[in-house]
């Protein structure tokens, strides 16, 4: 039911909490551009953050002061996780997302400051254009960084090529690169991991080390670095030879399907009584109802 979905084309805002701050990101999903609106991948990025900041990688010891650069940050979610834990973030995005993202980062920046107890524990976050391969852009931002960040940022194949290139340009080589991803055609999904495997170690994030609440069978999170035997100037020049073999090639299956039994609602997904679905779902549950309901109703026809 419209009713009992969180985001809807009438919801202006959404709530989160992260790390004891409540956050409120403004969004406009009757936007012509995706970016207006918050998906949920970035949700569940954030609070893999908070459950896994006691120790290890994403302790604050260890990321205090690193500098991260969130790609397709949209509303901006994402880039807050990691700025709450003591880092420089940029969150860039196309020129027409960035009134949105902001307002988001200056709002949720002074909410921050107001109620903070250790200014130091919160590093920084500011907002920047980057169009993927545009030069300009990515030497504006000041590349190399220690992190590169992203949530639901491909969702066509003709991004994936960009995004790539982007991504190198942006690294180091020891950058991290973190993404989540909702898996919505698994041909663009298979892609992009074939893609990304030729150039990175990639680990996929299990879900036992995700938030409980924040998940899904269709959400994922990846963990990636470069290959130790390469460097980023040899990966640009295999990119640029990959490219050039691939001219002329013609796709002989495109699958339009999407994999149900790793992108469908299922039984973890809600609570039963007598047969019944119980209807007092939570902010996540109603949202991942919505999604599914956005995928059955995606091929109706209504006459």
């Amino acid at each position: 039911m419209e009713a009992d979905r969180l985001n809807s084309p009438h919801t202006s805002a959404i709530f989160i909490d992260v790390r004891g701050h409540q956050l409120q990101f403004c969004q406009d999903p009757n936007s012509k551009h995706l970016g207006t609106t918050v998906w949920d991948a970035s949700m569940v990025l954030v609070k893999f953050l908070e459950r896994n900041c006691r120790k290890g990688r994403f302790s604050p010891t260890k990321l205090r002061g690193k500098r991260v650069i969130e790609l397709g940050a949209g509303c901006g979610v994402a880039g807050f996780g990691m700025a709450l834990l003591g880092c420089d973030v940029v969150s860039t995005d196309q020129t027409e997302v960035l009134p949105l993202l902001m307002r988001n980062v200056e709002r949720n920046t002074s909410r921050i400051m107001q109620t903070i107890s250790d200014p130091d524990s919160f590093g920084s976050i500011q907002a920047a254009e980057l169009d993927w391969g545009n030069e300009t852009h990515i030497k504006a931002v000041g590349p190399p960084f220690d992190y590169i960040i992203g949530t639901d940022v491909v969702y066509a194949e003709h991004l994936l090529e960009p995004l790539l290139q982007t991504m190198i340009a942006l690294s180091g080589p020891k950058t991290t690169i973190l993404l989540g991803h909702e898996i919505r055609s698994t041909t663009v999904h298979e892609k992009m991991l074939e893609m990304w495997k030729r150039n990175f170690e990639v680990k996929t994030v299990s879900k036992a080390k995700m938030d409980s609440t924040y998940q899904h069978p269709s959400i994922q999170l990846y963990i990636m670095g470069f290959k130790s035997q390469g460097n980023t100037s040899e990966i640009v020049k295999q990119m640029a030879q990959q490219q050039t073999e691939e001219v002329g090639e013609t796709e002989t299956k495109r699958g339009s399907d999407e994999d149900e039994s790793k992108c469908g609602f299922n039984q973890a997904d809600a609570t039963e009584n007598d047969g019944k679905v119980d209807k007092k779902l939570s902010d996540w549950e109603a949202r991942r109802c919505g999604a599914m309901a956005a995928r059955l109703l995606r091929d109706v026809k209504i006459t």
